[in-house]
């Protein structure tokens, strides 16, 4: 597959290999041929389909962002436990939602000074944010998301998504590759 691009004014955006497990979940009947998925991951895609076909996506750097948060600069000592999906993982989605996302970065390290939050807790909150950003970026309450991530991702992606008061499907995502190299394989032949 030779890849996607898209551009929208200032944004530009490019795909290149994600659009298999897209149109793979179509192909498998895994999503309605209109509606919208999340591909979580180092650079989460959102992509919107129409009949099947991707009409737009945008791809947000959230777990790159995560990751480097995590091994640089200042929070990364407060970064190293594990993110679990509870309560400080939705009270950064909650923070997330507000998207004064350099400030509530910043306030981690604060809240760990102060000693008003625990710094076990510092990891969740902070996926938590990034991920709160994100999807509140991309959906509205009522919107349904299918999420095409292994469970763990996608658990996080789930209970953001759901906190911000939209509707979480999670698909399979190797049944869709699957299903979209084969169709790729079908039509080549």
């Amino acid at each position: 597959m030779p890849g996607l691009s898209y551009r929208d004014g200032l944004h530009a955006d490019v795909m290149r290999g994600e659009e298999v497990q897209l149109l793979g979940a179509v192909a498998a009947g895994l999503v309605p041929p209109g509606a919208l998925l999340c591909q979580p991951g180092t650079h989460c895609k959102w992509a919107t389909l129409d009949k099947g076909r991707i009409t737009r996506f945008t791809t947000a750097m959230t777990g790159e962002l995560f990751a480097l948060l995590r091994a640089h600069g200042v929070l990364s000592r407060q970064l190293g436990h594990p993110v679990e999906p509870g309560a400080a993982f939705l009270e950064g989605v909650a923070e997330g939602a507000k998207r004064d996302l350099a400030a509530s970065l910043f306030a981690i390290r604060a809240r760990g000074v102060l000693g008003i939050a625990d710094d076990a807790h510092a990891a969740s909150f902070a996926s938590g944010l990034l991920i709160g950003a994100d999807t509140a970026a991309r959906i509205e309450p009522g919107t349904t998301v299918h999420i095409l991530a292994d469970a763990a991702l996608g658990t996080l992606y789930a209970s953001a998504i759901d906190a911000l008061g939209g509707h979480s499907h999670h698909i399979d995502s190797q049944a869709a590759f699957v299903a979209g190299i084969t169709r790729i394989q079908d039509l080549a032949a």
